[in-house]
């Protein structure tokens, strides 16, 4: 069966490369959906009732969907992900020196695997809070210059010549030159951006691994990539929505790409907001529905929540479930957990499944093993702030939370495709 999508490997590592905080994911969906017809509105704004292809941002969170030649009760179909990926971020006062060397205060976001962050060349992103005025304006920053390393310790000096425990507090901190007067690491950051030093009141900076994207493999069918969890559900979400907006069925396709899911969503934009709830509401209300309206479109709505699954560890392949290989370009990942880390139920599940076979893609299922303890997902928060029928899926790979990722080329459009054939499925 021909794709759905334009999804492809290559274009996963183009959107990650140009994405390397929560707030350039959404700049670079943005424009995205901007070259495909879409509006952006703005929720102090009042929304138009006709119908048509629409999306916000709030921070690093973005909504879109379209609702053309739909009624104003048909329901929703969404397929939801995260917008940020564990990291280093910059403290309040980040400048720091030690030893004859310039730091700057680095501390973990998420659950960050450290050690993957030492010995790398590091640039900075994020976004400053910039005074305009008797205002305040956002603007984004990014520098993709070799600014920040964080050295590890000789193994000369280790004790015991196997690795070292990294102290969070002091551990962690970036060198980014010598000497012992301290310079100003936010004038520099401001510099690069183009924005007077003192005109800077806040800021949201995280470092990212510098080195690019690449299909890897004497046959390219792997992807390095920094962020794949979650940016690979971002990217193969995009693609999902703008393929069902082009052959729009009887549902509402909608993408909800929330903030902070590795810190536990609990923020004005995380999946705990309203953020969701707000926007659904906003839509029925807009195109003339009213509260009733609003209720019944909801009960027949479902979401697929998508991040990234545990592919099958080849060098540790004791440390999953023996009856549920996970296999990267496998297809689409369905997760299931009987205590509900995962949101997945038999109803939901179901739609999924068919959705894949729609899109005739494989499928797989996920069991965490029930000796070590689950992650979780947007899934759960998902549906019990919403009320919504929700399915947990992903895509499988390898080295999560790590800075450097790895799954499956051909996953990417397989992956894609059955979130297309889920957003839009066949009667």
């Amino acid at each position: 069966m021909p794709s759905t999508t334009w999804a492809d490997a290559q274009g996963l590592c183009t959107f990650v490369d140009a994405s390397p905080s929560p707030f350039h994911v959404c700049a670079t969906v943005s424009m995205l959906l901007t070259g495909n017809g879409f509006t952006e509105l703005h929720e102090t704004d009042s929304w138009p009732g006709e119908p048509g292809r629409y999306f916000l941002v709030r921070g690093g969170s973005l909504i879109a969907w379209s609702t053309e030649g739909l009624g104003r009760t048909a329901p929703f179909r969404i397929v939801g992900g995260h917008t940020d990926s564990p990291n280093l971020r910059v403290k309040q006062h980040p400048d720091l020196s030690s030893a004859g060397w310039q730091l700057v205060g680095l501390e973990p976001y998420g659950g960050a695997w450290l050690n993957s962050w030492l010995d790398r060349d590091l640039g900075i992103s994020g976004r400053l809070s910039v005074r305009a005025g008797n205002a305040v304006e956002e603007k984004l920053v990014r520098v993709d210059e070799p600014i920040l390393r964080v050295p590890q310790l000789a193994i000369h000096l280790s004790e015991d010549r196997k690795g070292v425990h990294l102290d969070p507090q002091r551990h962690l901190n970036g060198v980014w030159g010598v000497g012992s007067e301290r310079r100003s690491f936010i004038d520099f950051v401001a510099d690069r951006a183009e924005v007077p030093a003192d005109a800077v009141l806040g800021w949201e900076l995280m470092t990212h691994d510098l080195a690019p994207s690449a299909l890897v493999g004497t046959e390219q069918d792997l992807v390095s990539a920094p962020r794949l969890d979650n940016q690979g559900t971002c990217y193969a979400g995009t693609q999902a929505l703008l393929a069902a907006a082009e052959n729009p069925g009887d549902r509402v396709p909608v993408l909800a790409l929330f903030d902070h899911e590795e810190v536990g969503s609990m923020s004005d934009r995380g999946a705990f907001s309203d953020l969701l709830s707000t926007v659904l509401e906003r839509i029925v209300l807009g195109r003339g529905g009213g509260r009733e309206e609003f209720l019944q479109t909801m009960a027949g709505s479902i979401c697929a929540s998508g991040d990234m699954a545990h592919a099958t560890h080849p060098n540790y392949p004791e440390r999953h479930e023996p009856a549920h290989h996970i296999a990267v370009n496998g297809g689409p990942v369905l997760k299931v957990n009987q205590n509900l880390r995962y949101a997945t139920d038999s109803a939901g599940a179901g739609a999924f499944a068919l959705a894949c076979d729609q899109a005739g893609v494989p499928l797989q299922r996920y069991v965490h093993r029930a000796d070590l303890p689950c992650g979780s997902t947007i899934g759960p928060i998902t549906a019990s702030r919403t009320g919504l029928s929700t399915v947990d899926v992903g895509a499988a790979q390898l080295g999560m939370h790590s800075s450097r990722e790895l799954m499956g080329a051909r996953d990417v459009r397989a992956y894609s495709d059955a979130l297309a054939a889920f957003l839009t499925p066949t009667a």
